[in-house]
């Protein structure tokens, strides 16, 4: 099953045909075991990899440290709940170190991304303090060199 569940991750378009011959199983055993992954939720989606350079999008993403005062009985997870339901927030990880929680937003703007830190983000109850990050530019997204390709940078030999 991880080796599946590897290859889906690195191409999730790939053909079952392909699948079947990689895994050296029928394509019947590997359609199969799919179906019931994404019934038992351990796939939970497909998603697509934007160059969003490529296609004018001038939007904004942060990553936000969230230093937390985790609330009795249910630790950190009501608090984190409450901020992964907004509709800004890509992503929510808990974090070992110098913060608790590390939030990934999108905006479309600096402004909107600073009002959402403001207002919404920091007045949660048992939020103690943020620090956040802007990305300025993406290099490589889950395993996938955006921009340009890189080119041959072989050392050009002459006889």
């Amino acid at each position: 099953m991880t080796e599946l569940l590897e290859l889906l991750e690195t191409d999730a378009r790939r053909p079952v045909s392909e699948l079947a011959s990689i895994l050296k199983r029928s394509e019947y055993e590997v359609e199969k075991e799919i179906a019931q992954l994404e019934r038992d939720q351990v796939i939970l989606g497909y998603n697509t990899i934007i160059d969003r350079e490529k296609v004018g999008d001038d939007g904004v993403t942060a990553i936000i440290e969230v230093n937390l005062t985790p609330e009795r009985e249910v630790g950190f997870d009501a608090i984190a709940e409450r901020i992964y339901r907004f509709e800004e927030v890509r992503t929510v990880y808990l974090m070992s170190g110098s913060f608790d929680l590390l939030v990934i937003i999108e905006g479309s703007s600096l402004k909107d991304v600073s009002n959402f830190i403001a207002t919404r983000l920091a007045t949660i109850d048992g939020v103690t303090g943020t620090r956040t990050h802007f990305m300025l530019k993406t290099y490589k997204k889950d395993h996938i060199i955006l921009g340009n390709k890189e080119k041959d940078r072989r050392l050009v030999v002459t006889p």
